[in-house]
């Protein structure tokens, strides 16, 4: 079961701790409710509550990149690190963002990975090697309204200069106004 509220209270019972909620889909919570009161345990996450983008947003995303792509001659996994390098999230892991250092001769390989995303932050000589210091990025499939929002109109910026065609402006604020923008 998933729903929106708000934490109202704490308490404390012998050595359990109590947090009470209030929701917001009331005509759904009594039968969930009636299903899960007698399990003895159950699995309980609690999220701040972010607006999700769209799945519309996310695939016009990845239309755009396999278009810039081809223009630009370049493979979708290249374009799309590059495009995510340029406009993307940074990850952070318990408040750090991870950096690695990795030879510079394996730059062209980094570029080409789909399963991780990384941006270049800097060059590095270690015993007389070049090293390339990089920052990895989120996959935009985590991103938020916000964030979606932000990659999308800057990759719609770079369509537009490569004379590539992009959904009209009032298709694209209908697209803004689904994500609750």
């Amino acid at each position: 079961m998933e729903f929106t509220g708000k934490i109202l209270g704490t308490g404390a019972h012998e050595k359990d701790m109590t947090i009470i909620f209030t929701v917001n889909e009331k005509s759904d919570i009594y039968e969930e409710y009636t299903k899960l009161k007698d399990c003895e345990k159950l699995r309980i996450k609690v999220d701040k509550y972010r607006e999700k983008r769209s799945l519309d947003a996310n695939a016009y995303f990845h239309l755009l990149n396999g278009k810039i792509a081809e223009a630009l001659h370049i493979s979708q996994d290249r374009c799309k690190n590059i495009l995510l390098s340029r406009y993307g999230q940074l990850e952070y892991i318990d408040g750090k963002i991870p950096t690695y250092l990795i030879k510079s001769q394996y730059d062209n390989e980094i570029m080409e990975r789909s399963d991780i995303h990384f941006k270049p932050i800097g060059h590095e000589v270690l015993n007389d090697e070049d090293y390339t210091k990089y920052a990895v990025i989120r996959g935009s499939h985590t991103y938020d309204t916000k964030e979606m929002s932000v990659l999308i109109d800057r990759t719609v910026e770079d369509a537009k200069e490569l004379g590539i065609n992009t959904v009209s402006p009032d298709e694209i604020r209908m697209m803004m106004e689904r994500w609750g923008v």
